[in-house]
């Protein structure tokens, strides 16, 4: 059997693209009390930086963005790749290394 672990035909990939649209939608109150609000959080801060810096500022909150998201997306993918195929080794028997 080939290790789950090694990406080839990425069903786990799919279904996360296939759920997003429904992960990101914030339904409930929960999810928006815990969802980033980086656009209104740099609209502020940009707010209160002299004309002179906001091109820099503004261009340092998008890399910061972008880390950020690259980070979350980083961290998600791993874990919910590992924690998928530990399920499936322990629902399976077995330990594929």
């Amino acid at each position: 059997m080939n290790n789950l672990r090694e990406v080839n035909d990425d069903i786990l990939k799919d279904w996360l693209e296939f759920r997003e649209e429904d992960l990101c939608s914030l339904t409930c109150d929960e999810d928006r009390k815990h969802f980033v609000y980086f656009d209104e959080i740099s609209e502020r801060i940009l707010k209160n930086v002299p004309e002179q810096n906001k091109k820099y500022v503004q261009k340092q909150l998008n890399l910061l963005d972008e880390n950020f998201m690259d980070y979350i997306f980083y961290w998600n993918e791993k874990y919910y790749r590992n924690g998928f195929c530990d399920g499936v080794q322990l629902i399976g028997g077995s330990s594929y290394k």
